[in-house]
């Protein structure tokens, strides 16, 4: 299909949702489903639980946000639940602003834009359709247009709320062309669009000078005025101003707290009462979620003015923080590198996860739990077990300080400094330490760090080098052990055998002579202690072993190499150990001899084929790692 096909079944699919008819004819839609009527606050939650819950350990993930978010799912839990669930069930939240506040490129603009594309998309499902008056700048509910006398009534009958009052030109309209005949009102369907002006409303800070109250409220029409010869006459007033647009959606304030007083004390009303003042005219009902954003500092200076108490007190504060996750942190450099010019670029494995080391190590405060380190609270945040801690502990770190995260590098700085890499040494493939050494050249230029933050900074970039050290030395590991896959399995029924005679008190037959003999402790603890088994828990996991093979055996399943992660790493790591000096001569050798080539073509193979290397930088890998292991 190409493009200009897609944009007639685009078009046709909008003419094919479009809908006008009476107030009569929109009456019977509602007898049938309410739904329509909801409220913008319940239209937002609607939309996100549309695309998907999950529930695990307790806490909700929210599908709405996984493709633009990352590492702030509890931060959006909260989010949902506290602010959006509660204002959709009409609970007096919903008359709060919603200010999401957090530091720089902590999300809080992408949030909000998230929700501004999901609610133009929502509108063009049935569950999501918004009807309003035909005509109206606001667009209106056309339930508005029954009087109040009569309303307690037809909200039984028709099992919904009906809140607020007709604008000033529907009221105009309603006596002048209608007569006063609700029935006959044309009503239409409307789609939620930003670039139409409809349902969403964005106001941003400007000179305090230039900027006018109009931007939200609208203006008079001067053009008009002297037709129509009053400025309290709706014909002659522009209901153009953000804060009419946005009517039935969202309202955006970006940096809302640089904004003028002027302009905030307009939300006092809009908040608490659901109207605002505009014109000459009587107060102007608006149902809209107004989201905000603004950053600690703007924020702390904001609360400490008493003249701020009246909004302060009409404010829900959601922190936003930074992502404290390593795997979720690679992802935001992922997408944001999709999003620029910069595809084309091999990033080697391993580089970004890398460079989010070093920005999870700089947002991380030290915990008070003894023994535990930034490194091993950044891997207990990142999903992984570290021995001698528990899920509880986990738990008691996250709760110790509730201002982790508001600090540290931001996603943008790194993506920034990668981009100076890439465009300073024009290279086609980029590894871990480019990156670490664009990091570090670019710590001289940030003017907002401080010395002591630069030896802080520098010290994790010393531990993330460390880190990637690791994951280079087992990346040539594992491809060092595939090629010799059949020792690895060899070593592996080895020790089952000798485990499994430790556990049942049993003798060992020897392959070769059948001489019974005491399982080879030597060699179990040798594996166990690769992957830091110690001698009082060696009981336990070689039991937990033979518990696992039990388990596969009742399902008819085969015990293998590859069914328990961490005794798959002891082998590897044990083999590797053996292998060790092999490797150091096949990787640092200058003038490799047939054998050693042989090898070295075979592992760079192995990288290149299976774990996402390109020629490049799998020789630099094996370059590197042949370094640090003649260290």
């Amino acid at each position: 299909m190409n493009i200009f096909e897609r944009v007639a079944e685009f078009r046709e699919e909008t003419d094919r949702l479009s809908w006008t008819g009476t107030f009569k004819d929109y009456i019977q839609i509602l007898q049938k489903d309410p739904t329509p009527a909801m409220t913008a606050h319940a239209r937002v939650y609607e939309m996100i639980k549309s695309y998907g819950v999950e529930e695990k350990n307790g806490h909700k993930r929210y599908k709405f946000f996984e493709q633009q978010i990352f590492g702030l799912d509890r931060s959006v839990e909260r989010l949902v639940e506290e602010y959006f669930h509660s204002a959709a069930r009409r609970l007096d939240v919903r008359k709060r602003i919603l200010l999401l506040m957090g530091p720089v490129s902590g999300g809080k603009s992408t949030l909000v834009t998230l929700l501004k594309r999901g609610l133009e998309q929502f509108s063009r499902t049935d569950k999501g359709a918004v009807y309003a008056i035909e005509g109206c700048p606001m667009h209106e509910d056309p339930l508005h247009l029954i009087p109040l006398e009569l309303r307690p009534e037809v909200e039984k009958e028709l099992g919904v709320r009906i809140e607020g009052n007709l604008c000033p030109s529907c009221q105009m309209r309603l006596r002048t062309e209608y007569d006063g005949d609700i029935e006959q009102v044309r009503v239409e369907r409307v789609f939620i669009s930003e670039d139409s002006r409809v349902g969403i409303g964005t106001f941003s800070p400007s000179d305090p000078k230039s900027q006018d109250i109009a931007d939200l409220t609208g203006s008079i029409d001067f053009s008009t005025i002297t037709e129509y010869g009053s400025e309290s006459d709706p014909r002659a007033y522009r209901f153009d101003g953000e804060l009419n647009k946005a009517n039935r959606g969202l309202m955006e304030f970006q940096e809302m707290l640089k904004c003028d007083e002027k302009f905030l004390w307009n939300l006092l009303s809009l908040t608490q009462e659901g109207n605002f003042k505009a014109g000459r005219f009587a107060l102007i009902s608006a149902d809209e979620l107004i989201v905000a954003h603004t950053n600690e500092s703007e924020y702390k200076s904001f609360i400490s003015n008493k003249k701020n108490e009246a909004l302060q007190s009409r404010m829900i504060v959601m922190p936003v923080p930074y992502n404290l996750k390593v795997s979720e942190e690679e992802k935001i450099y992922k997408k944001l590198i999709e999003q620029s010019d910069m595809r084309h670029v091999h990033i080697a494995p391993h580089a970004l996860k890398t460079a989010a080391i070093f920005s999870i190590l700089t947002r991380l405060k030290e915990s008070k739990k003894q023994g535990m380190d930034l490194v091993k609270k950044m891997r207990m945040y990142d999903g992984q077990e570290v021995e001698g801690y528990k899920e509880a502990d986990l738990k008691e770190m996250q709760n110790e300080y509730l201002e982790e995260g508001m600090t540290g590098i931001d996603p943008r700085y790194v993506i920034n400094r990668i981009s100076s890499a890439l465009i300073k040494q024009n290279l086609e493939c980029i590894n871990a330490l480019d990156i670490l050494r664009a990091i570090k050249d670019g710590l001289d230029q940030h003017a907002s760090i401080t010395k002591e933050e630069r030896e802080k900074y520098l010290n994790f970039i010393s531990i993330a080098r460390k880190e990637y050290d690791e994951l280079a030395k087992k990346e040539v590991q594992k491809a060092f052990v595939y090629s010799f896959e059949e020792s690895a399995k060899t070593l592996f029924e080895n020790y089952l055998d000798n485990i499994e005679a430790f556990c049942n008190w049993t003798k060992i037959r020897d392959p070769l002579t059948d001489e019974a003999m005491d399982p080879d402790e030597r060699l179990m603890r040798s594996i166990e202690e690769q992957i830091g088994v110690s001698e009082n828990a060696k009981k336990a996991f070689r039991e937990e072993i033979l518990i696992r093979i039990s388990a596969y055996s009742r399902k008819d399943k085969k015990f293998d190499y590859n069914s328990h992660d961490r005794l798959r790493e002891a082998i590897e790591k044990k083999l590797f150990a053996d292998l060790k000096d092999i490797v150091k001569i096949t990787t640092s050798t200058k003038t490799p001899d047939a054998i050693q080539l042989k090898r070295i073509n075979e592992v760079s193979s192995r990288l290149i084929d299976g774990h996402g290397y390109c020629p490049v930088c799998a020789n630099e890998l094996l370059r590197y790692v042949g370094s640090l292991l003649n260290r």
